[in-house]
């Protein structure tokens, strides 16, 4: 389904369908990613709710902003505002990895009252420096490889710390969540380059006061996924989390670094009971 933005930018997000009742999600993906990087989760848990997952402006086939710095967390909460206005939705949960997990954080206030639940995966208020140095290395910077396979071996060359157990058919997948094919067959990073523009900014890719905005989150259910490699929500962060949000659970996936994708049995179980607390009420 497509919406638009305040500044005219035309969204995108996948619509899963489920029972009208119950509590439907919404998917926020990373810095990076798009929608796809949800087919599989919403594929496992759509039907009984329903899921939407949402491509970021810059992102998948959403629009590209013309203004490279409203790439920045506060505009895309103000876009998903839009969409749950525009699909007249209540009460909802949301599932953010890194981006989508600040993106929850900031959102958490401003829904106060109607959102019933999140998951926040593999990042925190604080972003340990020497993820954030990673991520400012390669964002923005544009690929492209003849075919899906070369693009695979490029994926796997740059996260198989991340991942050390997967083989050549994960590295495939996740390469063509990451990737399309442009219009002279090349196969090309689906996002805007220019979403790098704000990472010059100190402090522009979260928030002005994360933990503020965590703090919003309270009173609701909670689960934090971290990975155990993970170089972008440290340990220490992840246990003040804790203190933070007391009724909040915190899971650990062990051999992954950042991010998990929620297909872990750790992560799945996680959103599991997650899910269970919301229903509950």
């Amino acid at each position: 389904m497509h919406w638009w933005s305040n500044d005219g930018v035309r969204l995108h997000a996948r619509d899963y369908p489920g029972d009208p009742g119950a509590v439907p999600l919404l998917c926020v993906p990373g810095l990076t990613r798009n929608a796809r990087d949800y087919a599989a989760f919403a594929e496992r848990w759509s039907g009984a709710r329903r899921v939407i997952a949402v491509d970021l402006r810059g992102r998948g086939e959403s629009g590209y902003a013309k203004d490279a710095m409203s790439y920045v967390p506060l505009t895309y909460v103000q876009d998903l505002e839009a969409l749950l206005a525009e699909q007249g939705i209540g009460r909802f949960a949301m599932i953010g990895t890194s981006l989508g997990g600040i993106v929850t954080m900031l959102l958490a206030r401003p829904a106060r009252g109607r959102l019933a639940g999140a998951l926040i995966n593999d990042v925190g208020p604080e972003i340990e420096a020497g993820g954030l140095s990673r991520i400012r290395g390669y964002v923005g910077k544009a690929s492209s490889w003849p075919t899906w396979l070369h693009a695979a071996r490029a994926v796997e060359e740059a996260n198989r710390d991340v991942y050390p157990d997967w083989g050549l058919q994960d590295w495939l997948a996740m390469a063509k969540r990451l990737y399309r094919v442009n219009t002279a067959g090349r196969v090309v990073l689906d996002y805007d380059m220019r979403i790098a523009e704000p990472f010059r900014v100190p402090g522009a890719e979260t928030g002005p006061d994360m933990w503020s905005a965590l703090a919003g989150l309270s009173g609701v259910p909670v689960a934090v996924v971290r990975g155990e490699r993970s170089d972008l929500l440290g340990e220490k962060t992840a246990q003040r989390m804790m203190a933070a949000l007391p009724e909040a659970e915190l899971v650990t996936v062990p051999r992954v670094g950042h991010a998990p994708t929620l297909a872990e049995p750790e992560a799945e179980a996680a959103v599991g009971r997650l899910l269970d607390r919301i229903d509950r009420g």
